[in-house]
């Protein structure tokens, strides 16, 4: 076995080829898109290359590439609590071999510790943490769109290099076929008392009133009061949001983007989206002129039946108030209307937060996976700590 540094289109090849090398004959494996991968890599198309920088490398046994790696250090990268400065490594993939794992393990070790890190996370992402973020550890079912797929036996050998868990990634599950009323009856109480009261109103974007530009306005509000106070989140701009939305914009169902209103001001929302895995499964990790073809004829044969919530927020002045349930109820309402969905996944929660979990399981939603982010300290004498709860200080 030999391990190579990736800077030749060869090699960039061969990074694709080792991840489909050890993944390929697990059913329920979906190939991510070349393009997704490689785009984290590019400095042209990935902003996190302004504030650090990455490399990678392909594991070769005989000349095929087996197993591979990616290490990056990122300034922006932190954890509450941090006290030395701590990398990532991800797009992580290995023979169930300790040999294999451990030499690409040492290596992103090595650069790291060259780059001047003293622990390294993984696997994570060179970029936002709604994607290729934390190790399947349970849940080995098809996988959300941009979320990290892996065989059982990594854990074994994250674990027995001597990784830690950082913390633990929790995936929740609600059906939606199914008869109606099916959420627990606080939330059609706090319905009632909403939906008579002329001060409320919940929105989709479906709504007449609705277009894009308020969609993206009323996100900004949400999100900078809900959001942005806590740590390690700024901000969000009208440009930023109109950035997300634009990318969003193929994908988006206009019935899966909600919000309520008092008044004329933005108090809550919850916004989904179809899980494109269910169309991506079938292009074999290509979108060509061909594969874009069969993307869409997906999209409008309705292939996707289960949704996938990306963000829900609360002002703070109406949180505890039961306006979300509110705005959940409505949904519900058309979203089974419609028929076109089964089930929705929520994206992973950290044990850190627990008010977090608690809405998941408020909503009625049953623990569907878990992913783990891990933990490596180079001096070994130094103690481990998990990542600590958010709301006990």
């Amino acid at each position: 076995m030999n391990i190579v540094e990736v800077k030749s289109p060869k090699a960039e090849r061969d990074f694709i080829r080792a991840h489909v090398h050890g993944n390929q004959p697990d059913p329920n494996w979906i190939r991510p898109l070349d393009k997704d991968i490689l785009q984290v890599f590019d400095p042209l198309k990935n902003k996190t290359f302004r504030f650090g920088e990455a490399c990678r490398w392909v594991l070769y046994d005989n000349h095929k590439p087996v197993g591979r790696i990616a290490a990056f250090v990122n300034k922006k990268y932190k954890n509450k609590d941090d006290e030395f400065p701590v990398g990532g490594i991800g797009f992580f993939d290995s023979p169930d071999n300790l040999q294999a794992a451990f030499l690409l393990f040492d290596t992103a070790k090595a650069w790291l510790a060259e780059h001047g890190m003293q622990a390294m996370d993984g696997p994570i992402n060179f970029g936002e943490r709604d994607r290729w973020w934390g190790l399947l550890v349970h849940g080995f079912y098809e996988p959300l769109y941009g979320m990290n797929y892996n065989p059982p036996y990594y854990r074994q050998l994250f674990e027995a290099y001597g990784f830690g868990v950082f913390y633990n990634q929790y995936c929740w599950s609600i059906p939606v076929a199914g008869v109606a009323n099916q959420l627990q009856s606080k939330f059609y109480e706090a319905h009632d008392r909403f939906v008579i009261d002329p001060e409320f109103q919940a929105r989709s974007l479906a709504h007449p009133a609705m277009d894009i530009d308020t969609c993206i306005r009323d996100f900004c509000t949400v999100y900078n009061k809900a959001w942005a106070i806590h740590e390690g989140n700024k901000e969000m701009n009208a440009e930023q949001a109109s950035k997300i939305f634009k990318a969003l914009k193929p994908i988006l169902d206009p019935d899966l983007v909600w919000f309520v209103y008092h008044h004329t001001d933005s108090v809550a929302m919850w916004i989904s989206i179809p899980d494109m895995n269910q169309i991506i499964k079938h292009l074999n990790g290509k979108f060509n002129l061909l594969a874009q073809a069969r993307f869409f004829y997906h999209k409008l044969k309705r292939t996707c039946d289960r949704f996938v919530g990306i963000i829900y927020g609360i002002v703070p002045e109406f949180q505890g108030s039961g306006v979300d349930y509110f705005m959940i109820v409505e949904a519900e309402k058309v979203i089974k209307a419609k028929g076109v969905y089964k089930e929705t996944e929520l994206l992973w929660q950290g044990d850190f937060n627990p008010k977090m979990l608690n809405i998941s399981r408020n909503l009625g939603a049953e623990h569907c996976r878990t992913l783990i982010t891990y933990r490596y300290i180079f001096d070994r004498s130094v103690p481990f700590k998990r990542h600590p709860i958010i709301g006990n200080d």
